[in-house]
């Protein structure tokens, strides 16, 4: 093909070819800027219908969540609940071996102080006399008592006999240490409450009459006021039972809470005698139960 250029033609362009049209900024606007074109847009991804396979293993997920919630909930109070019952049992085991393993003055102090614990709020201050050697409850208790406590058995019974700063009246106080768990403590203390045995003549606690003391003639004729009391916190029945020291017979006698009330006109209640039983039983319990709460909290 023959590139000459023909004589008269013009010459061919030299130079950059020229474009159909070139580019023009848009002129300047005021006020709200023009709508982005839908092109250069990130595009909003479709949303795929939802497999049935992928929402049964949501569903298992939430269920699984909520189990390990609950469970972990379930498992707190479970804990509680069983530092709860730990806790009674170390009481429990700890109470029971109180006889052996606290000293007998602790136990049973040589002297004991009743602040405001006589008649009209008078104090009192009761010596011990002496105490009985340990052993077990059969021939120590009135065969119905020991029968009726039989429920939580008899690891040892300990007693001891004090006298007032007069001399004139004489009470034994026991310490039962049983065999029994916190339910059959709790059942024999609803029992003796629901159907008043404390108040029953033929369940008297039986005295220590001790020879060439206040207490030589402090036999179970001598029973004037008596109490007894189940706890439940330790596995213990503490009872005290108390008389004239001048060995007197009395035809008689009255559960404390008789003895101490105020138009009481027995002899036992107008010597103060309910008092007395319920002043000693009330220093030996509160005593015991600090020993115990002590040795059971005191670091191994």
């Amino acid at each position: 093909m023959d590139l000459t250029p023909r004589p008269g033609a013009a010459p061919p362009p030299t130079g950059p070819a020229p474009v159909p049209y070139a580019y023009r900024p848009p002129p300047p606007y005021h006020g709200v800027p023009p709508e982005t074109p839908a092109e250069i847009t990130t595009r909003l991804r479709p949303i795929r219908t939802r497999h049935p396979a992928r929402t049964a293993s949501a569903a298992v997920c939430v269920v699984l969540g909520l189990g390990l919630i609950g469970g972990a909930a379930t498992g707190a109070w479970l804990t509680s609940d069983s530092s709860a019952d730990a806790t009674a049992r170390s009481a429990y085991t700890v109470g029971r071996s109180a006889w052996h393993s606290v000293p007998v003055d602790t136990l049973f102090p040589r002297t004991l102080k009743g602040e405001g614990a006589g008649p009209g709020g008078a104090d009192r201050v009761w010596t011990r006399i002496a105490v009985a050697p340990d052993g077990g409850c059969r021939a120590a208790l009135d065969p119905l008592l020991a029968r009726t406590l039989g429920p939580v058995g008899c690891e040892r019974l300990l007693r001891a006999t004090y006298t007032d700063a007069t001399g004139s009246s004489v009470t034994t106080v026991g310490v039962i240490f049983t065999e029994g768990d916190a339910a059959a403590m709790r059942a024999l203390n609803s029992r003796f409450t629901g159907q008043h045995l404390g108040r029953r003549t033929d369940l008297m606690p039986r005295t220590y009459p001790v020879e060439g003391t206040a207490a030589a003639g402090f036999g179970d004729r001598q029973r004037a006021s008596w109490t007894v009391h189940v706890l439940t916190e330790v596995p213990v029945v503490v009872f005290a039972v108390s008389g004239f020291a001048d060995g007197r017979t009395v035809s008689d006698p009255q559960p404390v809470d008789s003895a101490m009330a105020a138009d009481a006109t027995t002899a036992a209640a107008q010597a103060g005698l309910g008092h007395e039983a319920k002043g000693i039983a009330d220093r030996i319990e509160r005593d015991l139960r600090r020993t115990v709460t002590d040795l059971t909290e005191k670091p191994e």
